[in-house]
């Protein structure tokens, strides 16, 4: 039984849209490189010009962070689950928090201020 390496959907369109793909492998490097041998356009997406991960993929086997055990030498066997998962970032960040553009800003206020002051009745 392969090893599994599960694709999330950001970067589906560039693996055929596949949600996952088998591989035998004994690494985890070593299944990002069948990966990306049989989808090419994922390889700039995963991985630098001079073939490093990327710093905001974030990758898993068996739901454990390959960042603290032995990075993309980690080793993996038959029936192990690797899973990507690239960080998703958007906004500004100031003073720890995240400024949300616009309407969205607007919309954001109102629904929170919603749920802190509950909405008066209206007499006649």
């Amino acid at each position: 039984m392969p090893v599994k390496v599960m694709i999330p959907s950001p970067l589906r369109p560039y693996a055929g849209k596949r949600d996952s793909a088998e591989f035998s492998a004994g690494t985890v490097g070593e299944a990002l490189g069948h990966l990306t041998t049989e989808f090419a356009e994922l390889r700039k997406h995963l991985f630098t010009e001079d073939g490093k991960l990327r710093s905001f993929v974030n990758v898993y086997v068996n739901d454990e962070d390959i960042r603290y055990l032995a990075k993309e030498n980690t080793p993996t066997k038959d029936g192990d689950t690797i899973s990507i998962i690239p960080s998703i970032a958007g906004g500004v960040t100031f003073s720890g928090a995240v400024a949300v553009p616009g309407r969205a800003a607007l919309n954001f206020a109102r629904n929170l201020w919603s749920l802190i002051v509950p909405p008066r009745r209206i007499g006649i």
